[in-house]
Parts: structure tokens; C-alpha cells; sequence
């Protein structure tokens, strides 16, 4: 009876305290100005009432007996554990003093802007690092850029910027499944992906399900079994590492049995014969080879897809960590593209800003449009890496992580003093080789940390931590997609905390070389909304989301026939060609072969057979928790005891014969270090692939060095390597593709 009387409020969810990339609506219940629950928004046409563990807890986030409430600057030596509270004008003047000090004596360069992948943090960290002047946005230590950008890439350099493209289950359109502009896909190809652990990408499993309802049929491509593989009608199991080998052998079979589609091919292609002559070096039996997966089931797999349209492909991030993440991305666009499956209703839908308004401003062009093109052609002479790299200098506005490590240990071409540290675990979470980047950070002049909680990071290198607010606690807006949506507050910062926003709005007021025209968080909001014809109140009143207007750019379809994907209004795409570049002009312009092809893993059974003798287990980490969000929400009570430890799992029969028991303790070791976790024992893992979660550290164990609540002994990051990016740049180093060995450790259970 007393859940009545609650206030309730209207929002989009996109973390804190949920963490992923969701954005499902949501209704917030407030009595005497404290949140009582969250449940999903039944009216909210993405999740439709439907809200996952994540964000049923976050009351458990926001009111967590750990939250930091108040600023605070570190009193003793790095790592000691030692904070001293201060007021936030002492932090911010501090801030001030040391940035603008490191500007003047060693350039806005020096300076590193971090940022993780949770929070709606982009837009936020972005406007400070352009106010200070420095080019140097980083996820630091995510080798090869090995999330999402990979696949971005590809997809801009074979359909344009504005060529990103997702499954269709009509979540472009308000109506939804009930939409007479809608088909569902007759087959929807699976990627790499396990969406029962989390909407990735912003992309909800159960779109998937509420389409299987209504007839659509399920191809799965991964090496483990899940629920989506079980009901898939084919199921390819591959090695990991060898997806670029898997796309490239069913295209060449839709390719020799000429089941493209010929009348898109013809029109809106470019590149076909060239194609043509390359798949030819890929034929189903040499992929078998290559891969694991039957040639037969290769040929059914690409055969069923390419003569049921429309059908779609969704993919997830393993594509990405690929040893040539960006090509395998390059050749898996290409099956969309040949079979005519490109933004047409229940394809591969190009994926737009919403109302053309940005949050998240990631690529060139996007941050030339927002800030003005010579900015950022000055500022890329000296961002890391993008003298390195064309693709990164000429598609996402992104440090080369891989060359950034190198400079923070060599100073050279210049040297990193200063890192600003907002929404990112490094080396509890992101960072490969964690101790290597613990290492070279640490002797870094001035580190600031904007977080939550107390993280394995925050507690290794800050010298002063900012505390930011969860969901519940400020305004924001997202554009990912559609709907275009606000995030709404619904009770008062708890003890001083205050929004991402907030915080940089302030310091680039503070730090900026020339005036920053906003007075308050609601004007720079309101300021970019404007470009969608629209303001934070017009969409809180509207229950906090908006589709755009039909024949608006960001809504499909066929926006390549109607002039709306070209800034000239012609029909086609924005690549150098006007067509879907097969062969990728954009690749050769950037010195890079134009057409896909396979690259095996620098470390693996063919690549290294000494070293797999010694490591047999392929090791894949970054296995997808239903209830974490990479590192994060370890500490939530209802959470971990959902999933209270790291784990591998191990097939049965390979475990019956190293003598391992599920829940036995075990280290996974290779020759860069060991791990402890609990095995996972089943029948499902493949023989020798051996999978193990990412992010793990222990909030409840001391914090000060050198223990960093654990993540030396439990974050799989431990036994991965940088500098194996591919050759654009992106994708690369031994993510899902490693080699390892299981050894039980004495002793037993816990």
C-alpha cells in the first residue's frame, strides 16, 4: 500500500548504477526524497516495461555504504590509501593550478583524457578536452581500440560515415513490431554475441526473441554454446580468432552460386569483380581448414542467409579483437551488402543519430561538424597514434592506445604528464597488460578520478577523486539511435556529489582558452537538442523520448535512394564512389589493402604449435555478465550473489582429465602471467577453448597497494599483451584468441 503514495518520474536510463549502453525508459519512485525502486517503463517502446538486474538494483548503488559522497585528495604516497576530504572549490582550484601549469611548460597535449565505456561520459569528456586544447582522448590500454571501433570503421569506410548499421527489429519506429513500414527478418545471423548478458551496443536480446515470435529463424556463429546457439537452425563453431576466415568463406559461396543480389550489386556497388577474385583464395574447404566449422554447414549457413531475404546480421564485440579487427569487420559488412540487405526493412538498418543531434560526438567528422573543422585538423597533428595510423587520423577522434603506452614510457615524441580520468577502471578493467600501464601511469605528474566508488584505479593513481552521481541524480540526454531521450532527475545529489556534466562544464570554464558560452548544464543540453528542433523540458513532458518525424534523415528506409545519406542530397552513399565500396577507396587512400582478408592469431595452435603444446587451452576472455557491467557493480549485494566469483569455464571431459571439479579453484596461466579463478565445469565449452570473464577485482578486500582489492589475482587482463593491433590501427592484440593452461590449485573449494 505504501508504494502508492511514491512520486514517480520518468527517464532513460544510460548508467551510473546500471552501467551498459542501454537506454531503456524507465519509472523512478521517490518518497520523502529518496528512491524506494526502478522498474521499466511499460510506455517506452525500446524495452517496453522490460528492465534488467542491473537496473532493478541500482537503489542498492545509489545508497551503497561505499559511494565516495565528497571530493578528496590524496595525503600520502600513491597507493597508500590515504584521502583527506576538501570542499569542491579546493579541488577544482587545484585542478586549475596543476593543468594549467603542466599547459604552459609542456603543452595541452601532455595531458590524457580517459574515459571508460560506462556513462554517458563522451559528450561530457570530449567538451573538456577541447576546451583545455589537448588532442588526447583515450580508452587507455584498450588494445587496438578492440570495442566497436573496429567495426565502425568498416562500416564508414564501405558505406560512409553516416553507414553504421545495426539488425532491424524495428527499433527505429515508435511502433514498433506493430508497424506496417516493418518486416521481420527472415534470419538473423548471431555474431560473436550473447545478448542474454546485456544489451551491447545498445542492442536488446529480447528483440531478438519478440522477432523469433513472429517467424524469424536464428544462425549463430561463436565457439561456445549458449541459448541462442541451441536454438539456432546452424550452429558454426569456430575457433576463436578465425571469424575474418568464416566471412570470407561465405562470401565466397553466395559469390561462385551467384545467390547475390545482383540488381543492388549492380546499382549501388562498387568493387564486385575485385571481390569476386579475392573470396576465390577462400573456399569452404580451406576455411574448414582454417576455422573448425564444416565446409557443408559454412555452405548452408551462407546459402540460407543469402536466399532469405530480408535477413539481418548483429555482431558483438569479439569481432572487434580480432588480430585484424577492423578487415574482419570489412568482410562481414560485405554479406549485408552483397545480398542487398542494406537499410531496407528487417536488413542490416543504417543507424543514425536521432533528429541528427549529438551526445557522443566519436568520429572526425561528427567532431568537425561540432567543433569546427581546422580544431581538429590541428589538434590531430599531435593526438597520439594518428601520425601512425591514417584510419585513425581520418575516421574516429581516438588516441592509438597500443602508442600511447609506448610514449608514456618512452616521453617520446613528447611527454604524457597528466591524465584526467573519468568513468574508466583501467587497470581493474580495460587495460591490457594492467601492470605495464600501472607502471608507466604512476609516474605521471597529476592524475584526477571522477568516479562513484573506489575502484583498483582510483585507489593506484589519484591524486585527487571527484565524486560523481548515479541516474537518479542529474540530467542528461541521449542520441544513440532512436528515440531521442532525456535522463531526468529525480532526487538531490547525495552528500556533494555532482554530475559528469557538471564537473567539466566547470572545469572547462575554467581551463579554456577562449569563453565558454554556457551559464549551467540545462543551456549546453538544451544548446545541442536544438539541432532536433527540440529542449529538455519539451522532452520530459513527452514522458522523456521522441522518434523523429517521417522522412527525416535519422529514420529509415532505402535513405540511399532518397538523397538522405549524402550531404549533397544525392541519392547513394557518402563514400568516394557514392556506392557501397566493396573495394574500399577509403582503405587504399589510407594505405591499406582495400579488400578483406584472414590474419591468424599472432598466438595459436597454427601460428605458435611449440608454445600451444606448452598452453593447450585457447583462452578467450571477456565472457558477458547478465549482471555487471564490465568492471563495475561488483560490490552490489543483490549482483554478487547472482555472481559472486570470477570463473572459467572448462569443458567436462578436458577438466576429468587435469583432475578439476566444478568450483575448484584454479589458475589460468600463460607465459604473461597467472590468474585465480573457480572453475566452471560443463559439457557445453568447447574441448579446448577455455573462457573466462573480464574486469574482476574484489571491493570487499584491502584496497591500498600493493593488493588494489585484488586485480593482480583475478582480472584476466593480466594475460594479455598490447602491441598486436592490426594494420589499421584497430582490433588486434590476444582478447579472445590466447593460449593458456589450467593447473588446480591444492587445497580445494571455498
Amino acid at each position: 500500500m505504501a508504494k502508492s503514495t511514491d512520486q514517480k518520474i520518468l527517464s532513460t536510463l544510460w548508467s551510473a548504477g546500471c552501467g551498459s549502453h542501454g537506454g531503456c525508459g524507465c519509472e523512478i519512485f521517490v518518497k520523502d526524497g529518496k528512491v524506494t525502486r526502478i522498474e521499466g517503463d511499460k510506455n517506452h517502446p525500446w524495452n517496453q516495461g522490460r528492465l534488467c538486474a542491473k537496473g532493478l538494483a541500482i537503489t542498492q548503488y545509489i545508497y551503497h555504504k561505499d559511494r565516495v559522497l565528497y571530493p578528496l585528495k590524496r595525503v600520502g604516497e600513491r597507493g597508500e590509501g590515504k584521502w583527506q576530504r576538501i570542499s569542491w572549490e579546493e579541488a577544482y582550484g587545484t585542478i586549475e593550478t596543476r593543468l594549467k601549469d603542466i599547459r604552459a611548460k609542456h603543452g595541452a597535449e601532455s595531458v590524457i583524457f580517459c574515459q571508460g565505456t560506462g556513462r554517458d561520459i563522451g559528450g561530457p569528456i570530449t567538451f573538456l578536452m577541447y576546451a583545455y586544447g589537448s588532442p588526447n582522448w583515450v580508452q587507455v590500454g584498450l588494445a587496438g581500440h578492440a570495442c566497436y571501433t573496429p567495426r565502425l570503421g568498416a562500416m564508414a569506410a564501405t558505406l560512409g560515415p553516416s553507414g553504421y548499421c545495426v539488425a532491424d527489429c524495428s527499433q527505429f519506429l515508435e511502433e514498433r513490431y506493430e508497424s506496417k513500414e516493418w518486416t521481420p527478418p527472415k534470419y538473423i545471423i548471431i555474431w560473436a554475441q550473447n545478448f542474454t548478458a546485456g544489451c551491447h551496443d545498445g542492442f536488446y536480446g529480447h528483440w531478438i526473441v519478440d522477432c523469433m515470435k513472429r517467424g524469424t529463424k536464428l544462425i549463430s556463429i561463436d565457439p561456445r554454446s549458449t541459448w541462442w546457439t541451441t536454438r539456432s537452425e546452424i550452429h558454426l563453431q569456430n575457433r576463436p580468432g578465425t571469424d575474418g576466415a568464416t566471412a570470407l568463406g561465405m562470401l565466397n559461396v553466395i559469390i561462385n552460386e551467384n545467390l547475390y543480389d545482383k540488381k543492388f550489386v549492380e546499382k549501388w556497388c562498387y568493387g564486385f569483380e575485385e571481390l569476386r577474385k579475392r573470396v576465390q583464395e577462400y573456399p569452404p574447404e580451406k576455411v574448414e581448414q582454417i576455422t573448425g566449422v564444416p565446409a557443408h554447414l559454412l555452405r548452408q549457413a551462407a546459402k540460407l542467409y543469402a536466399t532469405s531475404k530480408p535477413s539481418a546480421i548483429q555482431w558483438g564485440e569479439p569481432v572487434d579483437a580480432m588480430p585484424a579487427g577492423s578487415v574482419v569487420s570489412q568482410a562481414i559488412t560485405l554479406l549485408w551488402c552483397i545480398t542487398g540487405n542494406v537499410d531496407n526493412p528487417g536488413g542490416n538498418v543504417i543507424a543514425r543519430n536521432s533528429h541528427g543531434v549529438t551526445t557522443y560526438p566519436f568520429s572526425s567528422a561528427e567532431l568537425s561538424e561540432l567543433y569546427g573543422v581546422d580544431l581538429v585538423k590541428r589538434l590531430n597533428e599531435k593526438r597520439i597514434g594518428a601520425n601512425d595510423y591514417p584510419m585513425i587520423k581520418g575516421f574516429r577522434g581516438w588516441v592509438q592506445p597500443d602508442v600511447l603506452i609506448n610514449q608514456m614510457e618512452t616521453g617520446k615524441p613528447y611527454p604524457v604528464k597528466g591524465a584526467w580520468i573519468q568513468t574508466s577502471n583501467i587497470i581493474g578493467g580495460q587495460a591490457a597488460d594492467p601492470r605495464r600501464h600501472y607502471n608507466a601511469m604512476k609516474k605521471l605528474d597529476f592524475i584526477v578520478c571522477v568516479d562513484l566508488f573506489q575502484t583498483p584505479t582510483t585507489m593506484a593513481l589519484a591524486d585527487i577523486f571527484l565524486p560523481a552521481v548515479s541516474i537518479a541524480e542529474k540530467e542528461s540526454f541521449r542520441t544513440w539511435w532512436q528515440p531521442l531521450g532525456v535522463s531526468v532527475k529525480a532526487i538531490d545529489a547525495l552528500g556533494e556529489c555532482k554530475s559528469d556534466w557538471e564537473i567539466n562544464l566547470e572545469m572547462a570554464k575554467r581551463l579554456a582558452t577562449t569563453p565558454i558560452k554556457y551559464n549551467n548544464v540545462r543551456e549546453l543540453i538544451d544548446s545541442r537538442l536544438a539541432a532536433g528542433n527540440t529542449n529538455f523540458e519539451k522532452l520530459k513532458a513527452k514522458g522523456g523520448w521522441e522518434f523523429p518525424p517521417k522522412g527525416h534523415p535519422s529514420r529509415p528506409y532505402y535513405r540511399y535512394e532518397k538523397g538522405l545519406l549524402r550531404k549533397d542530397g544525392k541519392p547513394g552513399f557518402e563514400t568516394p564512389t557514392g556506392k557501397c565500396e566493396l573495394y574500399s577507396k577509403t582503405f587504399e587512400e589510407w594505405g591499406l589493402d582495400p579488400l578483406p582478408y584472414y590474419e591468424e592469431p599472432k598466438e595459436s595452435p597454427i601460428a605458435t604449435p611449440d608454445l600451444s603444446k606448452k598452453y593447450p587451452f585457447i583462452l578467450t576472455t571477456g565472457r558477458r555478465s547478465p549482471v555487471f557491467f564490465h568492471s563495475e557493480l561488483r560490490m552490489i549485494p543483490w549482483l554478487r550473489e547472482l555472481d559472486p566469483w570470477p570463473v572459467a569455464e572448462i569443458n567436462d571431459k578436458a577438466a576429468a582429465s587435469l583432475g578439476i571439479e566444478n568450483n575448484d579453484w584454479v589458475y589460468v596461466e600463460n607465459m604473461h602471467g597467472k590468474i585465480k579463478v573457480k572453475a566452471k565445469v560443463t559439457p557445453t565449452a568447447p574441448a579446448n577453448v577455455v573462457t573466462v570473464p573480464h574486469g574482476w577485482w574484489l571491493p570487499e578486500t584491502d584496497g591500498k597497494a600493493p593488493n588494489f582489492f585484488s586485480t593482480w589475482d583475478h582480472n584476466v587482463n593480466n594475460l594479455t599483451t598490447m602491441g598486436n593491433q592490426g594494420k589499421s590501427g584497430f582490433g588486434g592484440t590476444n582478447y579472445r584468441s590466447g593460449l593458456c593452461r589450467l593447473v588446480k590449485i591444492q587445497g580445494g573449494k571455498e
